[in-house]
């Protein structure tokens, strides 16, 4: 019986800023052919670490390593032990802000996809800074201050690029850009994987290949060697539904051409125009929050299980138990 972890956020009740959307971060494990889910674990961030005025609180993208694992809030990185969820490691520096993904290197350190900043950060165990990139290769701290607890700032929007996900070729270390469509390389500037189509997500490596999703309902294969896009699967066109999909993030992949991905209802949120005005940006009616399984080479949805009733409206990553 195949298990999985998923992992993600439960919504508060109303309509919010999209920075202050979420209570706590959830990850439930879902029991395949046997339809059980168990909530593993519930988690709200300590007030000292977060903005004083409805914050959002919720687990991002996680990484497993050795029956650890390894995952972000919007200002803290946390490691559990698998499959007890007994928490082994804590961090939390003044600089984090939006935090989005985490991912452990082979040398034992943390690369962290500081969004609010954009910039991953490489740290040791006990928190020392081993490497910062913007990922337009710029200052960091010319438009940022090294004085401010970033953890307090509720936002630090608009972004210019949003960074989301890390993932290693070798030994280079590569970051998505939502906004940019792309993906680049931090070690090797001159590296870039052009993506387009959508705001990407992801970048999960399997054989010769990357998998990104984009969130309006595409999943993209990239090839390593050549860092070329090799095919575009349009799950739009694989569901029968005239419904929009939700917000396509989070995949998991079990074979060349089968994924469980990922779909987050979209929520209305508030956003100011200049004048003031309060306008509602995400529509009503979509699809519930999911977990969605398709073969890509036969074009066909294979299952898909709701997880609404569970506590969980915002899905980030998605992990073979």
């Amino acid at each position: 019986m195949e298990k999985y972890y998923i992992v993600g956020a439960q919504q508060k009740n109303g309509v919010y800023k999209d920075w202050e959307q979420y209570q706590k971060g959830v990850i439930l494990k879902v029991s395949l052919g046997h339809n059980l889910i168990e909530k593993c674990i519930e988690y709200i961030s300590p007030s000292e670490v977060i903005p004083e005025k409805s914050p959002s609180i919720s687990f991002t993208a996680a990484t497993i390593e050795n029956n650890l694992l390894y995952i972000g809030t919007q200002t803290e990185i946390l490691v559990y032990t698998l499959p007890d969820f007994q928490k082994v490691g804590y961090l939390s520096l003044p600089c984090f802000n939006d935090i989005h993904h985490v991912s452990p290197t082979s040398e034992g350190n943390l690369l962290v996809v500081n969004t609010g900043l954009d910039m991953i950060l490489e740290i040791s165990p006990k928190g020392k800074i081993l490497n910062e990139w913007h990922v337009f290769g710029e200052n960091i701290w010319q438009k940022f201050s090294r004085t401010i607890d970033y953890r307090k700032v509720a936002t630090t929007k608009p972004h210019q690029s949003h960074p989301n996900f890390v993932f290693q070729i070798g030994k280079d270390i590569w970051a998505t850009r939502c906004l940019q469509e792309d993906a680049i390389c931090l070690t090797k500037p001159n590296q870039q994987i052009k993506i387009g189509g959508g705001k990407v997500h992801d970048g999960i490596l399997f054989g010769d290949s990357i998998y990104f999703t984009q969130v309006n309902g595409q999943v993209v294969k990239v090839n390593t060697h050549t860092l070329k896009v090799e095919q575009i699967f349009n799950l739009n066109n694989l569901t029968n539904t005239s419904k929009n999909l939700g917000w396509c993030r989070g995949i998991n992949v079990l074979d060349e051409y089968k994924v469980i991905v990922g779909f987050s209802r979209i929520r209305p949120s508030q956003k100011f125009k200049e004048d003031g005005t309060i306008i509602l940006e995400g529509e009503y009616g979509s699809l519930p929050t999911r977990i969605a399984c398709y073969d890509l080479k036969h074009g066909k949805l294979l299952w898909e299980q709701q997880l609404e009733d569970y506590d969980l409206n915002a899905i980030y990553s998605i992990h073979k138990a």
